[in-house]
């Protein structure tokens, strides 16, 4: 029984299909498969695959590395055609330029039409790559509605399938993700570090005290004649918004430096 994979992020991903025509390396299979998960996406489809187990295959699955849930849920066709049947656009990935086909464009160019599309209507959006040796075909691509290029040295174009594909997965990530106003860093998801808020007035001024008492001890400021040391310092202070941490490490940095300073003096009195 086939498995359905949805990445629960925002029902515009579970509407974006990739798709593999007759590829003919399992690993290749597999890391696309890993490819998708971790920008977010599940819909994996191969045409006519050189080995009918190519899911199964050890190859496949070592590559696939935690995506082994996206790998059962791939979808086999034997046309290109079939696989495309409920796609309303389809981009083909060719490094190749060609006279003859529907309008090119980049792949960022891609991502960004694929989320408009996908945002005013309730179609689906398809990312299909060639064989590992020859890319598409002319009738491959004639089934498609926009040409697609990932903009690569001209001399040297050619990327892995599975690499190419980890490329459009991502600029399609970013645009929907921007749509959706999903976080695009990471979060700890915990709570906050208190020593990461801005320190506040009060402990700055303090550390400004004591880091001028330091300045006084290792004999760097003359208190007597201080000119505009100690004003130009605190305006450094002041422009890097010293964070609650930072204040407490310069203080024991002051601590120090007084320690040290009182302690060399000793050494000298004896």
């Amino acid at each position: 029984m086939t498995q359905t994979f949805s990445s629960g992020e925002s029902p515009l991903f579970d509407r974006v299909r990739f798709i593999m025509v007759q590829p003919s390396h399992p690993g290749n299979v597999g890391a696309a498969a890993r490819a998708i998960k971790t920008m977010g996406f599940g819909d994996l489809c191969l045409v006519a695959p050189r080995f009918d187990d190519v899911l199964i295959q050890p190859e496949a699955q070592s590559l696939a590395s935690g995506a082994t849930d996206v790998l059962a849920a791939v979808r086999i066709f034997p046309t290109l055609a079939e696989a495309l049947a409920p796609v309303t656009l389809g981009f083909a990935l060719t490094a190749r330029p060609r006279d003859l086909g529907p309008p090119a464009c980049d792949i960022r160019a891609a991502a960004d039409l694929g989320c408009m599309h996908l945002r005013q209507t309730a179609g689906r959006v398809a990312v299909v790559l060639g064989t590992e040796r020859s890319g598409l075909t002319n009738e491959d691509i004639a089934l498609c509605q926009r040409i697609c290029h990932i903009p690569a040295n001209p001399l040297y174009s050619s990327l892995n399938v599975a690499q190419a594909l980890q490329l459009a997965a991502w600029e399609m990530r970013y645009a929907l993700a921007a749509a959706a106003s999903l976080p695009l860093l990471p979060s700890t998801q915990g709570q906050a570090d208190a020593g990461h808020d801005p320190a506040s007035g009060e402990q700055v001024q303090a550390l400004m005290t004591h880091w001028e008492q330091a300045l006084v001890e290792v004999g760097f400021l003359d208190p007597d004649h201080p000119k505009k040391l100690a004003p130009r310092m605190r305006h450094m202070f002041g422009r890097n918004a010293l964070t609650r941490d930072e204040v407490d490490m310069m203080r024991g940095l002051c601590t120090a430096m007084i320690k040290t300073a009182r302690g060399t003096d000793k050494k000298r009195q004896r």
